[in-house]
């Protein structure tokens, strides 16, 4: 076994590999290759072509937006089924306490977080793609829901009005106030719902990639603060209102440090009770996942052990702990949003949007990579978009992935969407039959639920020191989604965060890495010269590589760099050849005085009349004719050739430069006219420069912006880095040759 792959590794280093071809330009191997023949579509046969219809095509249509059709028919009962069931239940008994807990968040009474938990979940089933993941109600989307309606409908606005001297006026207020709060989530989960549900249509499945995952990570860590701070009320039992916008987060901390001499420590030991009875189960879920037949279903037991105590205690009379309340049994009637409140919350159904979707395709991409299946992100859109738009006619609120149930569904063995939809059966036979049963389930245990289950985001904290060692670009963008979602809301901290994204980006391409490449000895292989010590140069060659596209933003600092890595300023050269021409004119002027005065001296030394004039007329041959003296020629040609060429021509100590345009993607108008300038400007100093691996879109870019002409042509453009450095070799050695035969 040891000689057998001993044999293999020799056979690796020996492997080598032999072409023999001539040097191809770009010019010249187009002239060798033909293109395939394409007849352009006009816009009226493009329109057409998608307009026209087949039963092919019809029924492709049909089973993307309807998955169901294609994998229920060919559902394996024997081998997926009871995984499903115990999965479905598991997940289901899981989803009814966050369906109650997560709609004091969205800041709506409790029965809504049930019918969030059923109507979503039941239609995802037919219209989504991923088999794993589990939809419903979310801490981040909840709370950005509740931040919107308690903008809209805040506590001073719907006190007006009541003086509240009984019991009867303050059940009135909660009501009123409670209704037109479900009508904000409302309406905001039906618009939420359209803007997905177009922008799927529209193919815009790619729109998750601005959230990057420093980002989402960044962002939901400070909403995991938002919603725990929310939660403290709940929990120590006291009175405060309920802030939003910027610095919410920071005048509720302010509120409840304010009341919190008040705290009803019944309600405090309830929850407290709560929150320890749930983390030593996700303990032990956590250390004997392995074991487990299914995890220790913990939040329905707390919820369960919570509502007897309270029951059996009388929580709410005796100790004015507050209760969930009412819960209507049956489903409520189908009802319109309001859409004259679109206008007000336009901008964060857009936000609200683009998280929930951002949070479910990338939770789908994971366990569709695990598990060995594709997703289709425009259809998740529409998915989505149709769970949200038509819940709301039933009073559910908008929803997402959930990290923790998801996880749960799939660790529990669930294989398809069936497992989803037993869980939202199991919600819907509590709306229907036992939901009264819960009424007096205390507000702290709910609290505990919510914040027990923040224990995940809360370690995202860790990202920190991570991203330290890995990028500090990628810091900043969580540093900052952190600070600004923090502080400023969720609506305006996600804007904030995927500006600076873009400007990370930006400074990225303004601010690419430059470096000189050399070649690997005996090999066609050019790497960073700076980085390894057996990468060498090539004599009289400098190939120059940035790893980003050329366009207007960093044009100039291409052309810097440029200049700078190869040492080579044909400016600066250019300034130096003039200015040694002009102190080479000033030499030769001031050698013609000299031999002027030398001449009018020996005149006038000169007693013969004859010789006088003789010698007159010589200094008359050496006036200055149109500005220069006749003797300037001679002192010219006395002059040597190395004092000529040191004064007069500097030159630079390469003669070829090769741009290597592997990394580039495009290129613009300015990009193109730099290049050009480039070409130009290093010919004039006797260097001549060449573009080796243009991809095809650069190269059809730079034949469309009019990039070549006489002067620039496609004889420049080579394949490969080697095909360039080998042409210029063979072009100066021919330069070379000729100089030598002069």
């Amino acid at each position: 076994m040891e000689h057998a792959q001993e044999y293999e590794a020799c056979l690796e280093q020996t492997r080598r590999y032999c072409v023999e071809r001539p040097i191809y330009n770009q010019e010249l191997l187009q002239g060798q290759l033909h293109r395939r023949e394409r007849a352009p579509q006009t816009l009226r046969e493009k329109i057409a072509h998608s307009c026209r219809c087949s039963s092919k095509k019809a029924k492709s249509h049909l089973y993307r937006f309807l998955p169901i059709l294609k994998w229920l028919p060919c559902y394996p009962v024997k081998e997926y089924l009871l995984g499903d069931i115990i999965s479905g239940i598991s997940t289901g008994v899981m989803q009814l306490p966050q369906g109650l807990a997560y709609a004091l968040l969205a800041a709506v009474p409790p029965v809504f977080g049930l019918y969030s938990s059923f109507y979503p979940v039941f239609l995802y089933t037919f219209f989504g793609t991923s088999k794993h993941i589990s939809i419903g109600t979310f801490a981040v989307i909840s709370m950005m829901i509740g931040g919107v309606a308690v903008r809209e409908v805040p506590d001073e606005i719907i006190s007006t009005g009541y003086n509240f001297t009984n019991v009867t006026d303050s059940l009135e207020y909660f009501s009123a106030r409670d209704a037109k709060r479900v009508q904000v989530a409302v309406t905001l989960a039906f618009l939420s719902g359209i803007i997905q549900l177009c922008l799927g249509l529209l193919q815009f499945g790619f729109v998750a990639i601005y959230l990057t995952e420093p980002l989402v990570r960044g962002f939901t860590t400070a909403a995991a603060i938002h919603v725990f701070t929310s939660q403290l009320k709940y929990l120590l039992g006291i009175k405060t209102n309920r802030y939003s916008g910027p610095l919410s987060v920071v005048y509720s901390l302010a509120a409840v440090l304010s009341e919190i001499t008040t705290t009803n420590i019944a309600a405090l030991i309830v929850g407290l009770t709560c929150i320890v009875l749930l983390l030593i189960g996700k303990e032990i879920n956590f250390r004997f996942k392995k074991k487990l037949p299914v995890p220790i279903p913990m939040e329905i037991i707390v919820v369960i052990i919570g509502t007897g105590v309270s029951a059996g205690m009388n929580l709410n009379e005796s100790y004015k702990v507050d209760v969930v309340g009412n819960i209507p049994q049956g489903l409520r009637a189908p009802a319109v949003p309001e859409i004259q409140l679109i206008p007000a919350i336009f901008v964060d159904a857009i936000a609200i949007a683009i998280v929930g979707f951002s949070m479910a395709v990338s939770m789908a991409k994971i366990f569709a990579l695990k598990h060995g299946y594709t997703i289709d992100g425009n259809q998740e859109l529409i998915a989505l978009g149709i769970c949200n738009s038509v819940g709301s006619f039933f009073q559910s609120f908008s929803i997402t992935c959930s990290m923790s149930r998801s996880l749960v569904q799939e660790s529990t063995g669930g294989k398809t969407q069936i497992a989803g939809t037993l869980s939202s059966i199991m919600v819907l036979l509590v709306i229907v039959a036992i939901g009264y049963l819960f009424e007096p389930l205390p507000q702290t245990v709910l609290a505990a639920i919510v914040m027990v289950n923040l224990k995940g985001m809360f370690k995202q904290f860790g990202d920190v020191a991570h991203f330290w060692r890995t990028s500090k670009i990628e810091l900043a963008i969580w540093v900052v989604a952190f600070v600004a979602s923090l502080f400023l809301g969720l609506d305006y901290g996600l804007l904030t965060a995927v500006a600076f994204a873009m400007i990370t980006v930006i400074y990225r391409t303004q601010s690419p890495q430059y470096r000189i490449l050399g070649q690997i000895p005996d090999t066609d292989i050019y790497w960073d010269v700076e980085e390894y010590e057996e990468v060498k140069e090539c004599p009289g060659i400098k190939i120059f590589q940035a790893n980003a596209s050329l366009y207007f933003a960093n044009s100039e600092s291409y052309t810097s760099a440029l200049k700078k890595k190869t040492g080579v300023d044909p400016c600066a050269i250019l300034a130096a050849r003039r200015k040694a021409q002009k102190r080479h004119a000033r030499e030769i002027k001031k050698a013609n005085k000299l031999r002027k005065k030398a001449v009018l001296k020996l005149m006038n030394s000169s007693t013969n009349d004859v010789e006088a004039s003789v010698k007159h007329e010589i200094a008359n041959e050496e006036l200055p004719v149109n500005g220069k003296f006749a003797s300037a020629d001679a002192s010219a040609q006395d002059t040597s050739p190395d004092e000529h060429e040191r004064f007069v021509e500097p030159k630079a100590n390469i003669h070829s430069l090769i741009l290597d345009f592997t990394p580039v993607n495009f290129v613009d108008s300015v990009g193109a006219k730099t290049l050009k300038s480039i070409i130009k400007e290093y010919k004039e100093v006797g260097v001549g420069v060449c573009i080796a691996n243009c991809s095809g879109p650069v190269l059809n870019e730079l034949t469309r912006l009019k990039f070549f002409d006489s002067a620039v042509t496609r004889e420049l453009l080579f394949h490969s880095i080697h095909d360039a450095v080998l042409a210029c070799q063979v072009k100066d050695a021919s330069a070379s040759q000729t100089d030598f035969a002069l």
